[in-house]
């Protein structure tokens, strides 16, 4: 009888054991000491692969167990972690959102790209680079991680807002791009002829998952949210994002367009928020596994023999960089400290820049020697994309701090707690002064802050996604807490836990429409006000004063419809109408 066969160590399911016991060692250590995973996944990567530990294998058998020395086996798992991310960002994100940051995307994303490939690409030539490699090298180099950069500043806070049109213009741009770098080569042609074909079935694709979703994406989840079935809606979940980015890929785009559609059409649909929580471990799993294949391209070996010429490349990639977005940032509007943060925050490399490096070179366009070495580059700037991160927040700080000091005020004292001071927020906040109700607003973005302090406003500068900042502002203490921000998923986690902190705590949240409404209700909203209901009843409310109805009948009918539309809201999600809760309840209690 032959034996059994051994088990492999160097196998993936040996690689699998390697990434979870990293996940598990990186993130608390680094979640204790307040530092992002980032670096510890690069590190880890680093430590585990051929170059690392992994060197030592062939004389030591066991470090098998603990090392990955074909990096080659994570290549699809990094790949969908981008994917992934993609996906996430789409979720965040609206088409009425999208639609509105068109400019940002098109005017200054493409601005930032071609501005520092143009820089970077006259440098190189100026170094004696062929001006074709040059430019494939400058189109690389121009590239920001997306992967990177948006966990790291989200995509609410106004650097994040600033970074995520710019990082969604290049990586639209990537696939012509590709086909540019072809066009230019020495020893192919008829790449334009092939770019056309591509973008003209691209955009049939596109258009096709943009109707066939918008039909069938809201029966598909319905359908997995009746069996009750975990495991049915997360199948559901990938099938969705899988095929939209094997749609995209199939005719010559990027998979990330495909994903980011898919996201954008899920975050139309009342599913959203089920969809990002249930694949949030996935998609922070699969961008570990991401940053680990980074570490792993380092050879510590190679960097220090021709260290002085890889930190010089480095820090000139860097500085143009951070120098470019910078400067458009702030021409475009934006404050001095955000500019200053967002650049340097997008001066590091891309992963997407080794795909153009790669394309770049198959075209004969710059050598392997060349391609090797500005790759190295690229995993270092990958690596120090969180120092640079830290360091953009310190120089935008130093620079804020020449702004208008924060209101003070007693976290003893009660006061309403408005939560975002955009449009929304700045007319409660006045309403609420107007009749000497006391309050505090808060938001992240730092111009709204600046302005608000000038007018008078009491508003404060924090993040609301942070438990320890609602906390600082003394909830026991508040009268009520007021939610504007237009961001439905966040509202909705912040509506979630202040009512398992502070169950007795009035929360009044800002809703889009009816089934967010009912939404919030479930998440433990007191009081959800749609806009649409409100502007249809201001709408009525004209109308019948216009045409001569009495305005005391007019308010009283109005107040009666608001509420019975409230109680259908709130019966929609599955809670008992209370009657303080109701109009005249509210203006009873005076909130």
């Amino acid at each position: 009888m032959s034996a059994a066969p051994a088990f492999s160590v160097t196998s993936s399911l040996g690689d699998a054991l390697v990434i979870l016991g990293a996940a598990g060692i990186v993130i608390p250590v680094f979640a204790r000491w307040r530092i992002t995973p980032v670096i510890g996944f690069i590190i880890v990567g680093f430590l585990v692969g051929p170059h690392g530990l992994g060197a030592f294998a062939s004389h030591h058998p066991w470090l098998n167990a603990i090392t990955i020395t074909n990096a080659a086996r994570l290549t699809p798992f990094a790949e969908f972690g981008i994917v992934l991310l993609l996906f996430s960002v789409g979720l965040e994100l609206s088409f009425d959102r999208l639609w509105q940051m068109r400019r940002q995307v098109f005017g200054l994303g493409a601005a930032e790209l071609f501005g520092a490939a143009a820089l970077l690409a006259l440098a190189l030539i100026l170094g004696g680079q062929h001006w074709k490699g040059a430019m494939g090298i400058g189109l690389a180099l121009a590239m920001s991680s997306t992967a990177l950069v948006l966990p790291i500043a989200g995509t609410t806070t106004p650097v994040g807002r600033a970074a995520l049109a710019m990082l969604l213009f290049e990586d639209l741009a990537l696939v012509p791009a590709i086909f540019l770098l072809g066009a230019i080569s020495p020893h192919t042609g008829g790449h334009w002829q092939v770019l056309a074909a591509t973008l003209g079935w691209g955009a049939v694709v596109v258009g096709g998952l943009m109707i066939f979703g918008r039909i069938a994406l809201p029966h598909l989840f319905a359908q997995a949210a009746r069996t009750k079935s975990p495991e049915l809606f997360l199948s559901a979940s990938l099938l969705v994002v899988i095929a939209a980015a094997l749609a995209t890929s199939s005719v010559g785009l990027s998979p990330i367009v495909g994903a980011l559609i898919a996201g954008l059409l899920i975050a139309e649909t009342e599913y959203h928020a089920e969809v990002e929580t249930i694949l949030a471990p996935f998609r922070g799993l699969a961008l570990g596994v991401f940053l680990i294949t980074v570490g792993m391209s380092l050879d510590v070996a190679v960097i220090m023999a021709r260290l002085p010429a890889i930190l010089g490349a480095a820090a000139g990639v860097v500085a143009v960089k951070a120098a470019v977005t910078a400067a458009l940032l702030r021409v475009g509007g934006r404050r001095s400290a955000t500019a200053i943060e967002a650049g340097v925050l997008l001066a590091s490399p891309s992963e997407t820049t080794l795909i153009v490096l790669a394309t770049a070179a198959d075209a004969g366009l710059i050598g392997a020697h060349t391609q090797h070495f500005w790759q190295i580059v690229t995993a270092l700037g990958l690596t120090i994309t969180p120092g640079l991160a830290w360091i953009g927040r310190r120089l935008a700080r130093g620079i804020d701090r020449g702004r208008p000091p924060a209101t003070p005020f007693n976290a003893d004292d009660r006061r309403a707690v408005i939560v975002g001071f955009g449009r929304v927020g700045r007319l409660v906040a006045d309403m609420l002064r107007r009749h000497d109700q006391p309050y505090v607003a808060l938001d992240s973005d730092p111009d709204l802050i600046a302005t608000g302090t000038a007018d008078g406003f009491s508003v404060l500068f924090g993040d609301a996604r942070r438990a320890q900042t609602l906390t600082r502002l003394g909830l026991d203490h508040a009268t009520a807490v007021i939610l504007t921000m237009d961001e439905p998923i966040i509202a909705q986690r912040l509506v979630r836990r202040l009512r398992a902190q502070h169950p007795d705590l009035t929360i009044i949240a800002r809703a889009r429409d009816a089934s967010h409404a009912a939404t919030l209700y479930r998440a433990g909203a007191s009081l959800a006000v749609p806009e649409a209901l409100e502007a249809s009843l201001q709408l009525s409310e004209a109308v019948l004063v216009d045409l001569g109805v009495a305005m005391g009948p007019v308010i009283a009918s109005i107040h009666e419809k608001r509420d019975e539309l409230r109680e259908q809201i709130m019966q929609e999600g599955g809670l008992d109408v209370k009657p303080k809760l109701k109009t005249s309840g509210l203006r009873e209690k005076g909130a």
